[in-house]
């Protein structure tokens, strides 16, 4: 537990700062001890702890602790010496308290596996297994690299999704902007020389006056159902089965569903594979890599796997039965399994599916560039193609 307190020193100059004990008690103690007379001492407040030890380190930031980390242990350091070293070393501040914290814990002999797990934001479950089968095995410092070539490769193909997403996220809200403003500022503007000119305005142009004036007059309540379904959504996500429901929409998706799904089967192939390369039970790997897939449509299927393991079957059997896993996989992995060479089997799917994305992400982007333009062209186009229109006839009459 960590204390905040409060005090002086002998010489009489105040105090403040943070210690970690057991008990409140212990921590005054050891103050005490060291010449410190305690005005106040009190609990660090949880929510205090969660925005300063439990921030996320960035993917980045952790890929190159990994590498360090295990250039350290191979050159001879200790695990204590390599972690007081990267404390000191690392940019990121949610990274250097934790490793505080673990080199305290090193020190009363508990090991790193053990130590990292009381910080989850920071080291992942599947991180966290990983150093425990290296402190195993004795393999720490391959596993190290392993990992951060897993995290690397992770990061990597997030990024190729963002990339195909980017463009036509920003042009769809440029586009939707640029309408509202037409709607809302432009077009009112003409409202007022229709009337004063008369003449037959056309039905096409009668609408877009008819939506300007309704954007006009209750923007309000678009952006209150904006809100609601924001907060509606917010709170919906509580619930698995309408996450589950989202994430099945994700793949059956046209075009960018395919990519969603490609990628869930990138994550999974990799991070099994590397767990059962790295001697980690196969019961185990599945629970972990249920945890990070991040689609509970194949959570799902894994869960039965696991069960299905249990009883004696064979590991594809819930896999053949729905539709989210490709025939590849499932015969990679009956291959991996009847020659024993089940950690190669999936580390040749995950290449597979990862150039896959590539190509898909690649393709994306070149048909949703022209396909954003045209629709941008059309909206807005069409805007003031219907406050145009009527000015040819008033011309006309003039």
């Amino acid at each position: 537990m960590d204390f905040q307190y409060s005090g002086r020193r002998i010489s009489g100059q105040k105090i403040k700062g943070k210690i970690e004990a057991d008990s409140q008690r212990t921590a005054l103690s050891q103050l005490e001890k060291d010449g410190l007379v305690i005005f106040n001492i009190e609990e660090t407040k949880p929510w205090n702890k969660d925005i300063i030890i439990h921030k996320k380190a960035k993917n980045k930031d952790l890929v190159i602790f990994l590498r360090q980390y295990a250039t350290l242990i191979h050159a001879g350091i200790t695990i204590s010496e390599a972690t007081k070293t990267m404390m000191m070393q690392t940019d990121n501040h949610a990274l250097r308290i934790a490793l505080t914290n673990i080199d305290k814990k090193l020190e009363q002999g508990e090991p790193l596996s053990a130590a990292a797990k009381r910080h989850p934001k920071i080291f992942p479950a599947l991180l966290v297994n990983m150093i425990h089968a290296g402190e195993v095995s004795g393999r720490l410092e391959e596993i190290l690299t392993k990992m951060a070539d897993y995290y690397e490769k992770q990061y990597r193909n997030r990024q190729k999704v963002i990339s195909a997403l980017l463009y036509p996220s920003v042009v769809g809200v440029i586009t939707v902007i640029l309408s509202i403003f037409l709607l809302v500022y432009i077009v009112p503007q003409f409202v007022t020389m229709f009337n004063q000119f008369g003449g037959e305005i056309p039905a096409y142009t009668q609408f877009i006056l008819s939506l300007s004036q309704l954007a006009g007059n209750y923007w309000w309540i678009l952006l209150l159902f904006a809100a609601a379904g924001i907060l509606l959504y917010s709170y919906l996500k509580q619930f698995d089965l309408f996450m589950y429901a989202v994430d099945i929409l994700k793949m059956r998706f046209p075009i960018l569903g395919v990519l969603a799904h490609k990628g869930a089967m990138v994550r999974m192939t990799q991070t099994l594979s590397t767990l059962v390369n790295s001697s980690v039970p196969i019961l185990k790997s599945i629970e972990i890599t249920e945890k990070v897939v991040g689609n509970r449509v194949i959570e799902n299927v894994l869960a039965e796997t696991r069960k299905s393991l249990t009883v004696g079957d064979s590991l594809t059997t819930p896999m053949k039965e729905h539709w989210a896993f490709p025939a590849l996989i499932i015969q990679m992995i009956q291959i991996g399994e009847k020659t024993g060479t089940m950690d190669h089997m999936l580390a040749k799917a995950a290449e597979f599916y990862e150039e896959e994305v590539d190509q898909l992400s690649n393709r994306i982007k070149i048909l949703i560039e022209p396909l954003m333009i045209i629709i941008l062209t059309i909206l807005v186009g069409g805007i003031i193609a219907a406050v145009i229109m009527p000015m040819f006839g008033m011309f006309e009459n003039i």
